[in-house]
């Protein structure tokens, strides 16, 4: 799952500007979503006309067949890959095949006795194209709708995770820039840097430097009140925390651990960042009163 260069763009600049980016993921899910629901129908069409004169599970058939996309066929079975890895441990295609007809089974049975005691509800999915139709009865449309709802579920988890992953870095590359510290005074990785941990680079978003100081800057896109955001702060023993929303407790948990913050929604984050390059004996410029006209053209250099 990727996020747009536009879209990046359009997230730095609300997050900048105090306003809820929402928006842009969700406009991004919804695009993705409806253009898979198009694709899904029209297989759909395809498998039940191949099918129309086997007695056999058509679904099952052509939409588990070991020929598909391990992801594919997670999908279709009302599972998503990332699950099976979790319940597995592992997500090579012969676990993912496996479970998935496991789980289709397990499905299908369930649907079947649920309609055994709904018996007065009926309901026939009609999908046509190009001029061709095909029905499907209750016990295949909700298969279906199944298959719709985890796909959503996929695609909204993933494009929520990816968007913070692809702003972070590019989002304190725009607020140095803005304020024009030297280049030698911010980092996104530490060269020659010895870790413990394999990943730290990986989830340390951003380096303020100062000297011999290294400061380690940590961003959360997360919602005001989520208790999982200072901790990620604390745990890596940043310096700087950048978020969203933050909540009053989130800003005094932060405090009492010596760590500054910035909340984007406040309409004073830019100026709060200013003061604190300058505690941190960061050199900078703070940036003239039309600093949003600049901005345009920074974004357009961070986000590649």
């Amino acid at each position: 799952m990727t996020i747009t260069k536009q879209v990046a763009r359009n997230i730095i600049k609300k997050l900048l500007k105090g306003e809820d980016y929402r928006i842009e993921v969700i406009n991004l899910i919804n695009a993705e979503f409806l253009q898979f629901a198009i694709d899904f129908f029209k297989k759909i069409v395809e498998a039940k006309l191949k099918n129309k004169n086997i007695t056999a599970d058509w679904y099952k058939n052509e939409f588990l067949k070991s020929s598909l996309p391990s992801q594919d066929i997670a999908i279709n079975s009302g599972l998503n890959k990332k699950t099976i890895h979790n319940m597995f441990n592992s997500s090579k295609k012969e676990i993912v095949i496996d479970a998935s007809n496991k789980h289709y089974d397990y499905l299908y049975n369930t649907i079947k006795n649920l309609l055994e005691t709904e018996q007065e509800l009926d309901l026939t999915l009609t999908i046509k194209f190009k001029g061709v139709s095909v029905d499907l009865n209750i016990s295949e449309s909700l298969i279906v709708i199944n298959a719709l709802a985890v796909k959503r579920a996929e695609l909204r988890g993933g494009l929520w995770s990816t968007s913070g992953k692809r702003v972070e870095k590019p989002l304190m590359l725009a607020l140095c820039r803005l304020y024009n510290v030297p280049k030698e005074n911010y980092a996104i990785k530490i060269a020659n840097k010895t870790v413990e941990d394999a990943d730290f680079e990986r989830e340390v978003d951003f380096y303020l430097v100062e000297g011999n100081n290294q400061y380690k800057c940590e961003v959360k896109l997360m919602g005001r009140g989520n208790p999982e955001s200072a901790d990620a702060a604390i745990a890596r023993d940043s310096k700087l925390f950048v978020a969203d929303n933050l909540s009053e407790t989130n800003k005094k948990q932060l405090e009492e651990r010596g760590i500054y913050w910035v909340e984007l929604r406040d309409k004073n984050c830019i100026n709060r960042f200013g003061e604190i390059l300058r505690k941190l004996n960061i050199p900078n410029t703070h940036p003239q009163s039309n600093w949003f006209e600049k901005i345009e053209k920074i974004i357009d250099e961070v986000v590649l």
